[in-house]
């Protein structure tokens, strides 16, 4: 059988990266995931539950927080939601590029964690925060030189973009605040520290709720400050965030270990293997940052009442998708910690159970969908044309949940928990910029077909990505080999 392998060209990546007394046997491994989408094996799956519903708990706050954002600031005008909206559009671009720099670094962590290689450890979280740092001074400098510039990206309606200028004009400060905040709960997370993330959420909620409300609508003595309040909310509340992660991991985690100190001391050759690793995770969440981005901008040009349709939408959606989220974070660090531990055959098992639980909780989130999009758009002070644009929008949000679900737990969790990184990147980019962006295009501005067909066509490659991701789980390939800082 080993002869047969060897000459056989499907298992040639798997064989050069896994040492010969560490080969899986590809034929175990099919029987293992065939038809084991549901395994028995209580502990991964209380595991699995302890890593993701604080997880869940924390992403349903905070996306809490951005729906009530959407309502107040929708309370006090279409116009003044669109603005708001566009702008959040490009900080998304930079929040998507934070959570690429911390599941890079979440890749290599889990695995030195299994490991118990502190060294590697702490110097990859260090290498993490230098890169959000940079990260937050270049979106910083973007946003205060070329704000109009930005919102010209999104929008032709001058009432529109003024209000998103006077939103990023002050959103400045909040870039290092989220950068940082949102990297470092990242990582405490895959040391099992995930309660310290979600009671801070659950403060930042009230505090964001609270300053929303008496800056937006001028309360308690406040000027009235609209949508520049919203901003000015959601600054509070991310500077309290900040100075609570970040305090606790500098100055009190022992788990990792990292100092305020070691932030500015050597991280020897260990550079080369985030590089290999962790880079192409941010190269690859960067460059789907800017395709959704390039979404945006599609939508932004369909007309003030598409785009705020699609603003809805998008917090019903978040509202959905948290589970998601949550468990694609536990299938990252459940796979990242079994290989750590050297086990590779549970690993891949492990890998179809996370495969079943993508499907089910598709199902679920597509669920979700139907019965929160009449209330959710009802919350709104919306034109009559924009409700009906919106209820379409949420029926075609519902079938591609669940294609999302799948593809979101395999590609950000397992895959990429096995080290994957590379060939993620290619997947995840090609699917949209070939595919989705051009059929998005025909079908809004050549074909003009209704939005629930032109949202479709715009998420197409959630759709490549479900089916795509299924095959290379069942190759093996996905499985690397990381090297800690001893074996540089």
């Amino acid at each position: 059988m080993e002869k047969v392998f060897a000459t056989c060209n499907k298992t040639k990546e798997l064989i050069e990266i896994i040492p010969t007394e560490e080969r899986i046997n590809k034929e175990s491994l099919f029987l293992m995931g065939h038809n084991r989408l549901i395994i028995k094996d209580r502990q991964f799956y209380k595991t699995v539950a302890s890593i993701s519903i604080p997880i869940t708990l924390q992403g349903l706050i905070t996306t809490g927080v951005n729906v009530m954002d959407n309502i107040m600031i929708g309370r006090v005008g279409q116009t003044q939601l669109s603005g708001v909206s566009l702008a959040n559009q490009f900080i998304s671009v930079f929040q998507v590029f934070c959570m690429g720099i911390g599941m890079g670094a979440s890749v290599l962590v889990s695995r030195y964690y299994g490991m118990q290689d502190k060294k590697s450890l702490k110097n990859t979280v260090v290498i993490m925060i230098r890169l959000g740092f940079v990260l937050s001074s270049l979106f910083c400098m973007a946003t205060s030189f070329f704000p109009e510039f930005i919102m010209r990206i999104y929008s032709k309606e001058e009432a529109v973009i003024n209000c998103g200028i006077n939103y990023l004009n002050w959103s400045l400060i909040t870039y290092y605040f989220l950068a940082l905040s949102l990297t470092c709960t990242i990582i405490l997370r895959n040391v099992g520290q995930v309660k310290i993330p979600l009671f801070t959420s659950v403060a930042t909620f009230y505090i964001n709720v609270g300053a929303n409300y008496i800056f937006i609508f001028g309360k308690f003595g406040a000027p009235r400050m609209e949508e520049a309040g919203a901003a000015l909310g959601t600054l509070i509340a991310r500077a309290f965030e900040f100075a609570v992660i970040c305090g606790y991991l500098l100055f009190v985690d022992k788990r990792i270990n990292c100092r305020f100190k070691d932030l500015f001391g050597s991280v020897g050759k260990l550079w080369n293997e985030y590089i290999r690793i962790s880079i192409p995770v941010l190269v690859s969440d960067g460059i789907l940052a800017l395709g959704n981005n390039s979404v945006a901008m599609v939508i932004g040009r369909l007309g003030e009442n598409f785009v705020a349709a699609n603003a809805v939408t998008i917090a019903t959606q978040m509202l959905s998708s948290v589970v998601i989220q949550g468990f694609s974070q536990a299938g990252c660090i459940v796979t990242g910690q079994t290989l750590g531990e050297g086990n590779r055959e549970k690993a891949y098992e492990r890998g179809y159970a996370f495969l079943g639980l993508g499907l089910f909780f598709g199902l679920l989130a597509g669920g979700v969908v139907l019965l929160l999009a009449k209330p959710m758009i009802n919350a709104y002070d919306l034109l009559e044309e924009t409700k009906a644009i919106a209820a379409q929008l949420m029926l075609s949000i519902s079938i591609i949940i669940v294609f999302q679900s799948t593809n979101s737990i395999m590609t950000k969790g397992v895959l990429r928990g096995g080290g994957d990184t590379r060939m993620l990147m290619l997947a995840d980019n090609l699917f949209l910029w070939i595919v989705s962006l051009p059929l998005g295009i025909l079908a809004g501005f050549v074909f003009h077909l209704p939005p629930f067909w032109i949202y479709f066509c715009l998420k197409a490659d959630q759709v490549l990505k479900a089916i795509w991701c299924v095959w290379r789980l069942s190759s093996g390939k996905w499985i690397k080999k990381i090297r800690s800082e001893k074996e540089l």
